[in-house]
């Protein structure tokens, strides 16, 4: 087939996954399995049948802030550099009307944590190291008839097989538990515009080492970009934030968290605004946003009545960039030959 260059910019949009340095879940600040702002530039779309590899690299640069920083300081830095490899399959497929895509991305970081933090050995101040697999085995994208509307739904999971260190598996990039992240997206991809509100949620399993569960993590990050000849611009922005609480009843997880789920953050918000700039290579696509964080919270009411709320979560700025291109398409069908008598 005809290679159509705005397929490099929908394989962008479906594509965007990472890790953060903040995954230490039961170590008295929060985190999440997935990179605020990874989908940032991504839309509903799918683009024509093939396989689409993209590479990804990002900088977060960040302080806790907290309750815990009225303890250690508000100088507590957290760094990462991270490196994401993946995978976009478009075979072709549609059910009940919506089109079919898989996706499997592979992160390594390496992150560290500065601070009287990086002396205690379950913050250890360096990690580098495999987070875990994501893997999204079913993607279904609707169009909306002409309208520009598209909407897509689906469900990733977070693979346990990341580098995990530790009685609780936290001094490395992995984490031992699976996350699985239902998603919702809506876009409006009509005369260059790509106006996307994309909505996924984290569901944690226990810790298999602790029996400690981690509350869910809800994700919404906004798009509204115009596309003009190659380049593409425009604002963006993200929500993170825990809604639901921590689980540590069984015998097992109070043997490692004697007093439960009140030496951890029970509910944090962190929402951030940045700008993206995307350019069309033509064989492959660049786009690079930048966020800062502009507010960021974290809390633990039942620590917080006990007057021993030590919560934290990150807040910093984020330099991601996706080069994105396509490494496969079916071939058009050859066209008959033509005789002149």
């Amino acid at each position: 087939m005809k290679f159509n260059s705005k397929a490099l910019l929908a394989a962008a949009g479906i594509a965007a996954f990472a890790f953060s340095p903040a995954n230490a879940y039961e170590a008295g600040y929060a985190g999440w399995a997935q990179k605020p702002g990874a989908l940032l530039g991504a839309s509903a779309g799918v683009p024509p049948p093939g396989i689409y590899m993209f590479n990804q690299v990002f900088t977060y640069q960040s302080n806790l802030v907290g309750p815990l920083t009225n303890v250690i300081g508000t100088h507590t830095g957290v760094q990462a550099a991270v490196d994401v490899q993946g995978f976009v399959f478009v075979p072709g497929w549609t059910f009940l009307g919506a089109t079919y895509d898989a996706v499997i991305a592979q992160p390594f970081v390496m992150a560290s944590i500065g601070g009287p933090l990086d002396l205690n050995p379950n913050f250890p101040g360096q990690q580098s190291g495999m987070h875990n697999t994501f893997i999204a085995p079913v993607e279904l994208s609707w169009k909306l008839g002409t309208s520009g509307f598209v909407v897509k739904t689906g469900l990733g999971m977070y693979v346990p097989d990341g580098t995990t260190q530790g009685l609780t598996g936290f001094n490395n990039a992995g984490a031992p538990f699976w996350t699985f992240q239902p998603e919702l997206a809506i876009s409006y991809l009509a005369n260059g515009w790509n106006l996307t509100a994309f909505l996924f949620d984290e569901i944690n399993t226990r810790n298999s080492r602790t029996d400690y569960q981690t509350g869910d993590i809800f994700h919404a990050e906004f798009t509204a970009t115009k596309t003009i000849g190659k380049w593409t611009v425009g604002p963006v922005a993200y929500y993170v934030g825990q809604v639901t609480n921590d689980n540590c009843s069984s015998a097992k997880c109070l043997g490692f968290y004697p007093t439960g789920t009140l030496g951890n953050a029970q509910r944090y918000n962190l929402f951030a605004v940045g700008g993206l700039v995307e350019y069309n290579f033509g064989p492959a696509s660049l786009s690079v946003w930048a966020a800062q964080e502009v507010i960021g919270n974290a809390k633990n009411n039942a620590a917080a009545a006990l007057n021993a709320d030590v919560s934290a979560i990150t807040r910093g700025a984020t330099v991601f960039a996706t080069l994105s291109y396509r490494l496969w398409a079916p071939e058009e069908p050859p066209k008959a030959p033509m005789f002149h008598k």
